[in-house]
């Protein structure tokens, strides 16, 4: 590409209100195989598509997931879930990804615990469920598709160690004020919460313990104004829950655990 080029191509992006307009120029260079694909990658971005769709990949974890049309985009944020998950698993554990997605924190967990862990993955979603496929084929996970707990096997019942969730937690009236590029084209339902944000947590919270080992762990991310609400729902299921935030991601996450043996 020439230089005269690839300056267009930062102006047209930043003309459209990207901010990092030079990286993404580089990323849609990248992806394009050729400058046909690449003029249409580019009119995808500037008509407000999320950069990871387009280029079909998202960075996460220190991994680079695949992600594209119809599916949630793995937020930032969310690799602090990843980090606490990573210190209370050990090798061997057995890690479930409930309304996984693409499968970005099941991948990065199992990525970064030394000598591996047993697997699985579960989502509603069929279209991010082709990506989970893929994401987690790495790493030998087991993905099931339906509704939480609903399609998981009998056998994962009081074998799992470390269950990792980032489930909707947006009140239904909010979901409007979110960013476009999130509200057109995310799926609604991994964004939309219920009324006040938590009806999938509670019903994370009130299925767990049948399926958590005995001193097995939960973690789902939450917000700091709504924490309070997810770990009563834990601590109602009959779990002991602590609240760990970070100030660097903007990121909580609720930390329960099942009674021990």
């Amino acid at each position: 590409m020439t230089h005269t080029h690839a300056g267009s191509l930062v102006e047209r992006l930043r003309a459209a209100g990207c901010v990092f307009a030079e990286e993404e120029a580089d990323l849609l260079v990248s992806a394009a195989r050729d400058d046909g694909h690449l003029a249409g990658l580019l009119a995808r971005r500037v008509a407000g598509e999320p950069l990871e769709h387009v280029v079909g990949w998202a960075e996460f974890g220190g991994l680079r997931v695949e992600v594209g049309e119809g599916a949630f985009v793995p937020r930032r944020r969310t690799e602090f879930l990843v980090r606490e998950a990573v210190a209370l698993a050990r090798t061997g554990a057995v890690v479930l990804d409930l309304c996984c997605g693409v499968g970005a924190l099941g991948a990065a967990v199992a990525a970064r615990v030394p000598g591996g862990v047993e697997l699985h993955a579960a989502d509603i979603d069929p279209v991010a469920l082709a990506y989970a496929r893929r994401n987690l084929a790495p790493y030998g996970g087991a993905v099931w598709e339906g509704d939480l707990y609903g399609p998981l096997p009998a056998s994962l019942r009081s074998r799992v160690d470390v269950l990792v969730v980032n489930a909707p937690y947006v009140p239904t009236d909010e979901v409007a004020l979110m960013p476009a590029e999130a509200r057109d084209h995310e799926p609604r339902v991994s964004l939309d919460g219920g009324a006040d944000g938590l009806d999938v947590h509670r019903r994370v919270a009130a299925g767990a313990l049948p399926w958590l080992a005995p001193g097995g762990h939960l973690l789902i991310e939450t917000s700091a104004r709504q924490s309070a609400r997810t770990a009563s729902a834990l601590s109602s299921a009959g779990l002991a829950v602590r609240t760990a935030v970070s100030e660097e991601l903007y990121a909580t996450v609720a930390i329960a655990t099942a009674p021990g043996c």
